[in-house]
């Protein structure tokens, strides 16, 4: 409450034993001892203490702060710092412990954005901010606060207030199903499970789990091979609903998780296929460490683990660990294995003696300035490609945003030559993520157009008669786009992967994480999973535009010589 001439002090008072009216008179339980203003408080009881959350004003810093004390209702006393984890204007904290965990969800308002925060702790005092994949919210409250119910109370509320809104059937816990891309819609009570590749459809018990206090009246195995399945929920009112389920395979994503900005390559080290991706879900893409995958047909792959970690491994960056690429070349007699690598909106270069580390740092950027060379403004120094010629095995390094620039690496692929330096940036579409590679006599250019947190993210392509152009783009070269029928949306930042004694072609992307995505906002930029679709030519070289599909590829095999 705020006094005529002072500043918001905090009061408490009990309430009467059926909650209409207050015992007493309010009395003072905090004040902030620099006399500024402080509101919002809430309190929580953790090991004998009481922690309350309280925002600080009339202050130049304004934000969240905690109190300790042994009583609920006096000595508080301030701890050092703001528990918010944004520079964001925020007030309205809640605080609240996760049900069967040690952790604990801080959670403020930030009413100019109109959106929430979630901050998480075990000790209350040292707070990690949650992604938005962490967090799913149908609506948008204000200065709200969260409390657990039990199930019998979940069952009062749904029948005191229905709400065709709120998807009855909420998930499915069998292994074979992944987890992430489960769609459910409440509005035409349908939900499609997404299954593993080698999972069975014909005997598919999917353990669908209700939302508290709905019941379902079938379960078990039933046959999802060839048609949906109707399941009857029976509601808390005493009426029920129909929901039609379907499953179908589903081998996009390829990784489970959240990845971007794939590269690909064969190692003819071990006759295998190898995965590198940006580490994605993280806030404002500030990961700051790449892995690899491998696989011997395209479609299971086996997690190699971290294979460059900027905190450890790298010396001269240490953030927005982004977009790499790789060559495997022979060098005195031995493989060797080069990773260019986006970080800190420059180009690294780490080593290898295996296509699954571990890398070795250079100790500086590769390309740490743009060069003199490249006329085009602005843009960052990001997203590295490296490409081998099969004609000559001259290897060719390509790069940036907002501009395309190429050159020839020297024969130790830790340099390129200045003077073969050019721009090759085309004229009006292209944005980032460049991709070269060679068939039947031409050398085909892929670049992303638009923003990678937009659904209109896409690729295009052009061809050259050499690695360094000049292009020639085609009047038709879109490559990939959207499919808002099946709810795919911003796919681009690709390579391609040619099977190895085959005219085989397929193309690995990007896209918004499915379903979750496209409702995200900004963050679906940094929520992106990895997809592989087929790769084809007409006649005449020209690529075929791909639809991007939930169902993937078949396992490939690799030709015996």
């Amino acid at each position: 409450m705020l006094q005529p001439g002072g500043y918001d002090i905090i009061y408490y008072a009990y309430a009467n034993e059926d909650f209409t009216a207050l015992e007493s008179t309010p009395k003072q339980l905090f004040y902030s001892p620099d006399e500024k203003s402080c509101i919002d408080a809430d309190i929580i009881k953790k090991d004998d203490k009481y922690y309350m959350f309280y925002k600080t004003e009339g202050t130049a810093t304004k934000g969240i702060r905690v109190a300790v004390s042994d009583s609920l209702t006096s000595g508080y006393v301030p701890e050092e710092g703001y528990k918010d984890q944004t520079d964001r204007a925020v007030e309205g904290s809640s605080v609240f412990k996760m049900i069967d965990s040690d952790k604990y969800i801080l959670m403020y308002d930030m009413y100019v954005d109109g959106k929430y925060q979630f901050a998480e702790s075990t000790d209350l005092l040292n707070f990690k901010a949650l992604g938005a994949d962490k967090v799913s919210m149908n609506f948008h409250p204000r200065h709200g606060t969260i409390i657990p119910v039990t199930e019998s109370e979940a069952a009062q509320l749904l029948k005191a207030f229905p709400s065709e809104e709120l998807p009855l059937l909420v998930g499915a816990r069998a292994k074979a199903i992944r987890q992430q891309n489960i769609v459910t819609d409440a509005e035409t009570a349908t939900m499609y499970l997404p299954v593993y590749a080698d999972s069975s459809l014909t005997d598919l018990d999917p353990q669908l789990v209700t939302f508290p206090g709905v019941s379902l009246l079938e379960t078990g195995t039933k046959d999802f091979s060839s048609n949906a399945h109707s399941y009857t929920l029976s509601l808390p009112d005493g009426t029920s609903k129909t929901y039609t389920v379907e499953a179908a395979l589903a081998n996009n994503p390829v990784l489970d998780g959240f990845y971007a900005d794939p590269e690909i390559i064969y190692s003819e080290k071990d006759q295998k296929f190898y995965l590198y991706p940006t580490s994605d879900g993280f806030d404002s893409w500030s990961g700051t460490y790449f892995k690899t995958f491998s696989s011997k047909d395209l479609v299971h792959w086996e997690d190699e683990g971290v294979i460059l970690d900027l905190k450890k491994d790298v010396s001269w960056a240490n953030r927005n660990a982004w977009a790499p690429c790789i060559a495997e070349k022979e060098i005195d007699g031995a493989l060797k294995y080069f990773y260019y690598f986006s970080a800190a909106q420059t180009i690294g270069l780490a080593t290898a003696d295996d296509p699954a580390g571990p890398f070795t740092d250079s100790g500086e950027a590769f390309v740490g300035t743009k060069p003199q060379a490249i006329k085009r403004g602005g843009g960052q120094i990001i997203d590295p490609d490296v490409f081998i010629d099969p004609n000559d095995g001259k290897a060719y390094f390509y790069w940036g945003n907002g501009y395309m620039a190429g050159a020839e690496l020297n024969e130790d692929m830790i340099s390129y030559k200045e003077e073969t330096l050019a721009e090759l940036t085309p004229d009006g579409t292209f944005r980032e993520g460049t991709e070269v590679f060679f068939r039947d006599g031409k050398y085909y250019f892929m670049w992303s157009e638009d923003d990678t947190r937009s659904p209109n993210y896409r690729v295009r392509y052009a061809t050259a008669e050499s690695p360094l152009g000049p292009l020639n783009i085609p009047e038709e070269n879109m490559v990939i786009e959207k499919d808002e029928d099946n709810e795919i949306y911003g796919t681009g930042h690709n390579s391609v992967i040619n099977v190895p004694g085959t005219d085989d072609w397929y193309i690995v992307y990007h896209r918004f994480t499915r379903p979750k995505g496209i409702t995200m906002g900004r963050p679906a930029g940094f929520h992106r999973e990895v997809c592989i679709d087929k790769l084809t030519f007409a006649e005449d070289g020209s690529i075929i535009e791909v639809t991007p599909t939930l169902e993937g590829i078949a396992p490939v095999t690799i030709p015996v010589e």
